[in-house]
């Protein structure tokens, strides 16, 4: 079949919006008609070449649709299921995925980077029959995508698609930093750093793991206040982090810092902010060969760091539940979209991100 897809052809230039084609399904493969599409900041990083991958290259792993399809031996989903698609599907029984560790799935790690489905093979190519590669498995910025069943999650047909395809990427970081990884108990403090659309979800889900203290931090007066609008009991510029964090917490520190910004100037106030024994979670991103300096003695005090990509995930466990919590009015997924695009205008949405302008824009497929 054919449908539209965006592609990146050249580091730097335009996405352009064109006819693809995609092989017959295979094994275990589910077809995505899609209806929305989040911008990532991760798709602007390959745009601008400070993430490497194989060009021509289909971006997006923030998607949202209906099955339209599935390949022999689909059992978990069927046609007519609202699905999100996740951008880090695993295979269950390789060394990582055994030790409860399926972020680092062995077929996934070993094809994902190249442009490849976790087989080793792509499902997608130009209109010309040239090559065409996938992006975290997903290529979510076209009206369809091909991805593995573990790919493909059951959401209720009651949430919106723009507000679905949230949940597979930003929404599950952020929330998931919280209550998978750090695992914030009732009554602690949480110090989120950086309140884009990662951060605000941190916020979130600092107030639904019960946090007493939810403080935000970014440079950004708007985004501060929207971040007291997601649940953050106080608010502040990088100027006043330090005197504030340590006013509000007897001086001790954070029990928690989640790091949502870009890392290189955030990673040191992170250490900083937590208190002995607290743990940092770090989930900002600068490019890989970075060299990062902090200082030695801020390590100290039995603090706990972690580096996250996907909020310790488990989708068909995690994206159901917070498809509910929207439903139940507990997740404010409304307010993180800034602004709906069609597919034509998806350069815009990467302009705005540049500027540093809303939180996330999402590309509204038309079929």
């Amino acid at each position: 079949m054919n449908f539209k897809a965006t592609v990146l052809h050249k580091i730097g230039l335009p996405l352009t919006v064109e006819d693809v084609q995609l092989t017959e399904l295979k094994q275990g493969d589910v077809l995505v008609r899609l209806y929305a599409s989040g911008l990532c900041h991760t798709d602007l990083e390959v745009i601008e070449g400070s993430l490497p991958y194989p060009l021509p290259i289909t971006l997006g792993h923030e998607g949202a649709g209906v099955v339209e399809s599935v390949g022999p031996g689909v059992e978990r989903v069927g046609v007519g299921d609202h699905v999100v698609c996740s951008w880090n599907p695993n295979c269950g029984h390789c060394y990582y995925c055994d030790r409860d560790q399926p972020i680092l799935c062995e077929p996934f790690s070993a094809n994902q980077p190249f442009g490849r489905l976790p087989d080793g093979h792509r499902r997608l190519s130009l209109a010309d029959g040239g090559d065409l590669h996938h992006f975290s498995v997903v290529s979510s910025h076209a009206q369809y995508c091909v991805v593995p069943e573990s790919g493909a999650i059951a959401v209720p047909e009651d949430i919106p698609f723009d507000r679905a395809c949230l949940i597979g990427c930003g929404v599950m970081t952020g929330v998931g930093a919280v209550l998978n990884v750090a695992q914030v108990k009732p009554g602690e403090s949480v110090l989120v750093i950086g309140c884009g659309a990662v951060g605000l979800n941190a916020v979130q889900g600092a107030v639904l793991g019960g946090a007493e203290q939810v403080l935000a931090c970014d440079s950004d007066a708007s985004k501060r206040l929207m971040s007291r609008a997601f649940g953050a009991t106080d608010v502040f510029s990088p100027d006043e982090a330090a005197d504030r964090t340590m006013v509000a917490t007897g001086g001790r520190g954070a029990d928690h810092v989640i790091e949502a910004a870009g890392i290189v100037q955030t990673l040191q106030p992170s250490l900083d902010l937590v208190r002995a024994g607290g743990n940092v979670v770090l989930l900002g991103k600068t490019n890989s060969e970075a060299t990062l300096n902090v200082r030695w003695g801020s390590m100290m005090g039995e603090k706990r760091i972690v580096r996250s990509s996907y909020g310790n995930a488990r989708p068909r466990r995690d994206f159901p539940m917070l498809a509910r919590l929207y439903l139940a009015g507990r997740l404010n997924l409304d307010d993180l979209i800034s602004r709906r695009l069609e597919i034509e205008q998806i350069n815009e949405g990467f302009d705005a991100m540049r500027a540093g302008d809303g939180v996330r824009s999402v590309v509204m497929m038309q079929h």
